[in-house]
């Protein structure tokens, strides 16, 4: 019997990346969603998307249906794409069918790297910079550890951003405060610091990634990107990106960290390189993320990678090439948030430069969602913009 994966949150971009690279392997993929509908479950390589509750609202009636469904479709590899969902797969990892492969390391090396506390510990008692760092257990802990704290500002990072509760998902955020006030302020008026948490010294840099697939505590391949452009423009996600080549003190970080952990799977290893060349860690994300196409664009085919170092199979020789991903939509938003924002921000002559640069033909460009060969998913993507635009 053929093998059969099924890829969770279908609405990622990561989601629909992870289905077209397995799907043109010829391998069966059925994708599922807490909606009716999603993006990677309208591709031409999917063959069934199935409907789950929200895990944030039911993380346990989620994880029931998903064993049902296992069950139902006969699938072999089940591959969860946001953190909440492989968070609560892996609470329930014990309840899973002996036949399944869920391509994660076990539970200590994964609490070790996804917990922030325990990540932040771990990588400064083997030598791989951090931050200044104050270790909390909760808002009284943390009013405490201001009085201590001069220099301005500071990060207020969760342990995780998503707890996993017995009755639902809570998110929480990164947060800098700028001033003891402001950090005070913070504290007390997000229940989520009543968590285990840090405050940490805000490093003057440039955020640097190194994306990793390892086999059992030994690395398979490393991948790295450059940000071109971001939504928001002052930085989040990226819309225009390019492969880049590899920092050689980041990899060999990257590399000694998740080596030491005994890492199995993905990793996103995220770093702030400072002004004098040190790169601080940031966090580990034991996930794909969202410019996950770039790669396989690339020639790094991290889901297809995956399946066969997770099913006992060799990977291929890597054939790296540069190239450059474009999420339109997402760079769209990008271009009316500058249309939109005032002169004292943007001038003029700004606004005209960037409408020049979005409507530039780049030859070298590959586009994230919208491919010729499977259009619907960008139809789909498109549909939902523009009812948000006109909600």
């Amino acid at each position: 019997m053929e093998p059969r994966i099924l890829v969770l949150d279908g609405n990622q971009r990561a989601s629909l990346a992870a289905v077209r690279s397995l799907g043109e392997k010829g391998l069966w993929v059925a994708v599922g969603d807490s909606t009716d509908r999603c993006m990677a479950g309208l591709s031409r390589f999917c063959q069934r998307s199935i409907t789950y509750p929200d895990p944030f609202e039911s993380p346990r009636s989620f994880f029931e249906e998903l064993l049902r469904q296992i069950e139902a479709l006969k699938i072999f590899f089940v591959l969860p794409i946001s953190e909440a969902t492989t968070y609560v797969v892996l609470k329930y990892r014990q309840e899973l069918p002996p036949h399944l492969t869920l391509p994660f390391p076990d539970a200590d090396s994964m609490e070790q790297l996804a917990d922030k506390n325990k990540l932040f510990k771990f990588a400064d008692e083997h030598g791989i910079p951090i931050p200044e760092t104050i270790f909390c257990n909760n808002v009284a802990e943390g009013l405490q550890a201001l009085e201590k704290i001069h220099n301005y500002p500071v990060v207020l990072k969760p342990a995780k951003s998503r707890l996993l509760l017995p009755d639902r998902i809570f998110s929480t955020r990164v947060m800098t405060a700028q001033s003891a006030e402001q950090a005070t302020s913070l504290l007390k008026q997000n229940d989520f610091f009543e968590f285990p948490y840090s405050i940490q010294s805000f490093i003057e840099g440039e955020g640097q990634g190194v994306f990793a697939l390892f086999n059992q505590g030994e690395p398979v391949c490393y991948f790295s990107h450059r940000r071109l452009r971001e939504k928001p423009p002052s930085g989040g996600v990226s819309v225009l990106s390019e492969s880049a080549p590899l920092d050689d003190r980041l990899r060999e970080s990257a590399e000694k960290l998740l080596r030491t952990a005994n890492w199995h799977g993905v990793a996103m290893v995220e770093y702030r390189v400072s002004n004098d060349g040190i790169g601080y860690l940031m966090e580990v994300n034991p996930r794909f993320w969202g410019s996950l196409q770039l790669a396989v664009d690339s020639g790094i085919d991290f889901p297809w990678w995956l399946y066969l170092v997770s099913t006992g199979k060799s990977v291929p020789k890597v054939e790296y090439q540069y190239r450059r991903l474009r999420w339109i939509l997402g760079d769209l938003d990008r271009l009316l948030i500058i249309l939109k924002s005032p002169r004292n921000k943007y001038s003029i002559k700004s606004k005209l430069l960037e409408l020049i640069r979005f409507f530039k033909p780049s030859f070298n460009t590959r586009h994230e969602v919208n491919r010729c060969r499977d259009f619907k998913p960008f139809v789909f993507e498109l549909k939902q913009y523009l009812r948000a635009l006109r909600g």
